[in-house]
């Protein structure tokens, strides 16, 4: 063999060696992600996407309202857990955005709110819709529960926390939400906050629902996206501040082009720029 054609296969063989197939195809384990939000289907639909890409590699997904993602992470039972906060004992990794939209009947004419009086209303000192310029009808508020990390981060942002009254009904799921809104009665009262993308699909399947404009700005994907919506809270990979190449691989997946295809499926996927 000449030099230059065992220089030539050498490095034909470094460039399969070195290939994106060849590296994806070295990831391998298996990955645990804990959650409890609205965040699962995208969650399951990254999961599935990433173990294809990486065949040797298996992800569990624990979800459960009531669970605490942050913990299992803390003690080893998963390795991400998916929140809106942050935590200062783990490492961040966003990848997108979820508005919270502010839900009530569709036959509910209060025009707007502000980000003061929503602080007002779920902390129990505006009670009648006729403060905010809606109907003579008391507030019935709806509450989520209290490990769900949207509770946590529309607490957080209206500086709240802890505030919210016990007499507020709990509701887990979003979908359970948006049904408890509907068939209130009277059908003015009720207010509840629910993921965003929710919110959206509800009003435009016809749903008797309406979501309120917030500081005179539409709840929409391009005003989240810009942060002219405020009322929003991150999407958040936490995971343990130790490298760990599962859980790296796993969130630059989630941040390439078709992971963020995917988030952007329900949630506002990151800016481009």
């Amino acid at each position: 063999m000449t030099g230059r054609s065992f220089v030539t296969q050498l490095c034909v063989s470094l460039a399969f060696f070195l290939s994106p197939l060849q590296t994806s195809a070295q990831v391998a384990g298996t990955l645990i992600i804990a959650g409890n939000g609205p965040e699962q289907a995208t969650i399951e639909s990254l999961a599935r996407a990433f173990e294809k890409a990486n065949p040797r590699a298996y992800v569990d997904i624990l979800w459960d309202e009531d669970s605490t993602p942050v913990q299992l992470v803390q003690t080893g039972q998963a390795q991400i857990a998916v929140t809106g906060m942050e935590d200062a004992t783990l490492a961040a990794a966003q990848i997108g955005w979820d508005g919270i939209g502010i839900l009530v009947h569709l036959s509910n004419f209060t025009k707007e709110v502000t980000t003061q009086q929503i602080a007002d209303v779920f902390s129990g000192k505006i009670r009648e819709w006729s403060d905010l310029g809606g109907p003579e009808t008391r507030i019935l508020l709806i509450d989520r529960s209290r490990a769900q990390n949207i509770r946590g981060a529309f607490e957080s942002h209206l500086g709240i926390t802890g505030k919210i009254p016990g007499t507020a009904k709990i509701i887990g799921l979003d979908d359970l939400v948006i049904k408890t809104v509907v068939g209130t009665l009277p059908p003015l009262s009720a207010v509840a906050y629910v993921s965003l993308s929710t919110g959206l699909s509800a009003v435009s399947n016809g749903v008797a629902v309406r979501l309120l404009p917030v500081d005179k700005i539409e709840p929409e994907v391009p005003t989240v996206r810009d942060g002219r919506y405020s009322l929003r809270r991150p999407l958040l990979l936490l995971s343990k501040q130790e490298a760990h190449p599962l859980v790296e691989t796993f969130i630059k997946f989630a941040l390439s082009p078709p992971g963020q295809a995917i988030v952007g499926e329900v949630y506002v996927a990151m800016s481009s720029k």
